[in-house]
């Protein structure tokens, strides 16, 4: 399987990278300048860019510069989910709801420091 790349726009590089590291297990591959990273974490790498910073964070047209959060996010396979919760919510990270049961497993979204989607989700 190749690389599967995302990037995300973030508020603060350094926050993000501290919670895809020590929460949820990426390790930093690059940092070459404040405000852009890279952390992967298995066959995922997640370029983290501040707005107005470099290509990816220019403005549109329109004037409109990117900004975190949205809904469209990648998943985490887990294999307890309740205790990861727990953990993450002792370690004062944010969810955006409570877990949700469906035909194929459960799931649970966690935002990031700029408040970007995570689903952690756990097959039945």
């Amino acid at each position: 399987m190749s690389t599967v790349r995302v990037r995300y726009i973030v508020a603060d590089v350094g926050a993000a990278i501290a919670f895809y590291t020590e929460l949820l297990g990426f390790q930093l591959d690059m940092h070459p300048a404040p405000s852009f990273a890279v952390v992967s974490r298995g066959d995922l790498q997640l370029f983290l860019n501040q707005p107005g910073a470099g290509g990816a964070g220019q403005a549109m047209p329109d004037g409109k510069l990117p900004t975190p959060g949205g809904w469209n996010r990648f998943q985490i396979e887990v294999e307890n989910l309740d205790a990861t919760v727990q953990t993450l919510r002792e370690a004062g990270a944010r969810f955006r709801n409570e877990i949700v049961a469906g035909n194929g497993g459960k799931q649970i979204l966690i935002d990031d420091p700029s408040g970007n989607p995570i689903e952690l989700f756990q097959a039945y």
